[in-house]
């Protein structure tokens, strides 16, 4: 196996409990570079859980995560190095209101890599171009419209440059019309060969977009394949039935 091929995150028997409950039970997932795997299933099949697993927000159970080498429950990692290398993005923006969309995304440069003013103003300006937002950088967010501001919260976490980015939701709580300009920036993110892990319901876009579609249900992966087996006659009758239930 040459190196580019070897995989960028490799998830074993994963587990999360939360007393009783196992919201996540014995996941095994392997993403290679550049690919973008899409998430779907019901509510409360953990996958919102999965993804806040995989950065450490949820502290897993049991089981393993290697990223790019780097085992990350490791006593040993410096999580908050490894939090700079896997992105994420949430249903809610989580933008501070007295920022402008520049100083949001400049936060994180100035305070966690400890950049300089100019040159973090250089690279927070970089990526507002990057999801098309240029002109609104002295912009607030109670001036920006919900897709805007979901698109600086990409902007904030592209700027880190990470090897992963995870969205979790990032659209459901727009309107279509916004949820396509956020959309749009994923496709383009993706054609960078930005390596991603998306949440979402929207089902044309993980027809047209991802490399892999993984079924969750009850915590685990029941069904895993390309758009084109999970959105066709032979998956499983239950992701048929999820898939018909979502895009009618």
């Amino acid at each position: 196996m040459n190196e580019k091929s070897l995989p960028i995150l490799e998830v074993r028997a994963l587990r999360k409990s939360f007393g009783d409950f196992v919201a996540v039970d014995g996941v095994d997932l392997t993403v290679a570079p550049q690919e973008l795997v899409f998430v779907i299933g019901p509510s409360g099949s953990g996958k919102s859980t999965l993804l806040r697993c995989l950065n450490r927000l949820e502290e897993p159970t049991g089981g393993s995560i290697v990223v790019d080498g780097v085992d990350l429950l490791s006593a040993k990692v410096n999580i908050n190095l490894i939090r700079r290398q896997i992105g994420m993005v949430f249903q809610s923006f989580n933008l501070y209101p007295h920022m402008t969309a520049r100083g949001n995304v400049m936060l994180a440069l100035r305070k966690v890599l400890r950049m300089d003013k100019t040159r973090a103003d250089a690279i927070a300006m970089h990526a507002l171009e990057r999801v098309g937002l240029a002109e609104k950088a002295a912009a607030y967010p109670a001036e920006l419209s919900g897709g805007q501001q979901q698109r600086v919260a990409i902007a904030r976490a592209i700027a880190l440059e990470p090897k992963i980015m995870l969205f979790d939701e990032p659209t459901s709580s727009l309107d279509p019309e916004l949820a396509a300009s956020v959309l749009a920036v994923m496709r383009k993110l993706r054609d960078s060969g930005m390596t991603m892990i998306v949440v979402s319901h929207e089902m044309r876009f993980a027809r047209e977009a991802a490399d892999r579609i993984l079924f969750m249900e009850r915590g685990a992966i029941v069904e895993k394949g390309p758009p084109e087996w999970i959105f066709g006659p032979h998956a499983q009758p239950r992701t048929r039935a999820f898939v018909a239930q979502i895009i009618r």
